[in-house]
């Protein structure tokens, strides 16, 4: 045997060793990789808290056919719903008792928001109620921040709020809508 060959065969032997070393490794560094993916990306997930407003217990119904909501009839409209709306009491009050905005933004599709200013609240701990202009906006009649209800409650370049208004959920079975945030 040559040295040339001793060296190759010597090379060979190592390379089947190493080989084998890492396929034993291999699992352990799968785990680590995933182990370390999944708490980076836990960590990285801190997202500004967009709802400002206190939660509150909402869970109401309205019926289209009832004449106080007629407005709702067609898409692009709204109407206030707050406790002494046909009795639905404190489940349609909002936060502080400022009420609800429910507007019909598609065919089928209803928007719920809490009226409470998310700026004034968060910036100064104050309750005040916005109202709708030009039945598509939500402005604030303290900061004037104004919110654009098709687009889920979320300010408009130019108002001082960076929060949207407090989103509640809805369903529609085609004559009623469900308000609820649980």
């Amino acid at each position: 045997m040559t040295l040339y060959s001793v060296i190759i065969t010597a090379l060979m032997l190592n390379l089947h060793k190493t080989r084998n070393q890492l396929m034993a490794i291999k699992p352990k560094i799968t785990v680590f990789i995933l182990f370390f993916t999944i708490t980076l990306s836990l960590l990285s997930c801190k997202k500004e808290k967009n709802d400002v407003i206190p939660d509150v217990y909402v869970d109401f119904y309205i019926s289209l056919s009832d004449p106080l909501f007629f407005d709702l009839a067609v898409p692009l409209n709204f109407v206030y719903v707050n406790a002494s709306t046909n009795n639905l009491g404190s489940k349609a009050a909002g936060y502080d008792n400022n009420g609800i905005i429910i507007f019909r933004s598609q065919e089928y599709e209803f928007l719920a928001f809490d009226r409470t200013c998310p700026h004034d609240y968060a910036v100064n701990s104050l309750s005040v109620q916005v109202n709708v202009e030009d039945m598509l906006y939500a402005v604030c009649p303290e900061c004037k921040s104004k919110y654009a209800l098709p687009n889920f409650g979320t300010p408009l370049s130019g108002s001082v709020s960076k929060y949207p208004l407090k989103n509640y959920k809805t369903s529609f079975d085609g004559v009623n809508v469900h308000v609820w945030n649980y």
